[in-house]
């Protein structure tokens, strides 16, 4: 949020916020004391979001829709304590709610939650950037597909960046980027591939992380807002594209296969298929070798008539 608000200018606009977490509450109400923005103190709410949403229309009926939403949230996480209160909004999760299985509660996709309700939170205007595990832009059932296919028929997704492996502090998930813009005015998607970028290091408990530098992060921007297609790394492709390939919003399922293509003579050619015959006739002959072997292993076991006989 404050990253944003700099690149808005904080003299223009206004943060409002919601996490469950205490103590990234204070931390937000004391980044907006040191940055200017003491007049959105009353803004940064502590509470549960999906549960219990803060901002709310002037009637209070409707969540409350903003210019901008960004949201970095729980990936999965037992929520079966509240999964009934949440169900029960269907206007708000129209694509759904994960079910609390038998085993492994823990598993439960909460950020497809989240991803709703950032959607809900745009004005019909608004730009929104949500942070997935990667396995999101691929999927093929469930509740995620449901909004893969939600986003690409409305037209509402705006472009994604898959991140590197350890990218994130907090998580060893792949994670991308999604981001949304509700006018649905653009005719392109821009999907970018940045898994291989960054340079690994560890931290201060010894974890591998990588991290991107300067130039990696100012090709990821400048690709972004070009909208740029650059070979093995991103490509613009139009919503109809996406559905062709079944909604995938993964870039590398769109980069052109290349085979290299090597001119050789006709000498060189049957040298290289009698090198090639050559080695596959000693290998099928140690083959034969081995399954003589084994049959005579197996034709030397006997049957012991005494074993688990303590007498």
């Amino acid at each position: 949020l404050m990253a944003l608000s700099h690149q808005i200018s904080e003299d223009r606009c206004t943060i409002f916020s919601q996490d469950i977490s205490q103590r990234s509450n204070k931390m937000l109400k004391l980044n907006l004391l040191l940055n200017g923005l003491v007049s959105s103190l009353d803004n940064a709410i502590q509470g549960d979001t999906l549960v219990s949403p803060y901002h709310k229309s002037d009637d209070g009926q409707q969540l409350r829709q903003f210019d901008f939403v960004v949201s970095n949230p729980p990936f999965k996480m037992d929520f079966s304590d509240t999964r009934e209160k949440i169900a029960a909004m269907p206007a708000r999760f129209w694509a759904g709610v994960p079910n609390v299985p038998a085993k492994k509660k823990e598993s439960m996709a909460i950020y497809t939650c989240f991803i709703q309700h950032v959607i809900n939170s745009l004005k019909k205007t608004g730009k929104g950037a949500i942070v997935i595990p990667t396995g999101f832009i691929t999927a093929k059932s469930g509740i995620e597909n449901k909004i893969l296919h939600k986003i690409v028929d409305d037209k509402v997704v705006f472009g994604c960046v898959s991140m590197p492996s350890n990218v994130f502090a907090n998580t060893g998930t792949n994670v991308s980027v999604l981001f949304f813009d509700k006018s649905a005015t653009a005719d392109k998607v821009i999907l970018i591939d940045a898994s291989k970028l960054g340079e690994e290091y560890k931290d201060a408990n010894g974890l591998k992380k990588v991290r991107l530098n300067d130039d990696e992060i100012e090709k990821i921007v400048g690709t972004f807002q070009r909208k740029e297609a650059v070979e093995d790394f991103s490509v613009a492709v139009s919503y109809d594209e996406i559905k062709e390939k079944g909604y995938s919003l993964s870039a590398g399922q769109y980069f052109d296969i290349k085979i290299d293509y090597v001119d050789i003579t006709e000498d060189e050619f049957n040298a290289r298929m009698a090198n090639y015959k050559q080695t596959l006739a000693k290998q099928f002959a140690e083959s034969h070798r081995l399954e003589e072997e084994i049959m005579k292993q197996l034709d030397a076991l006997q049957f012991n008539a005494n074993v688990g006989n303590n007498e």
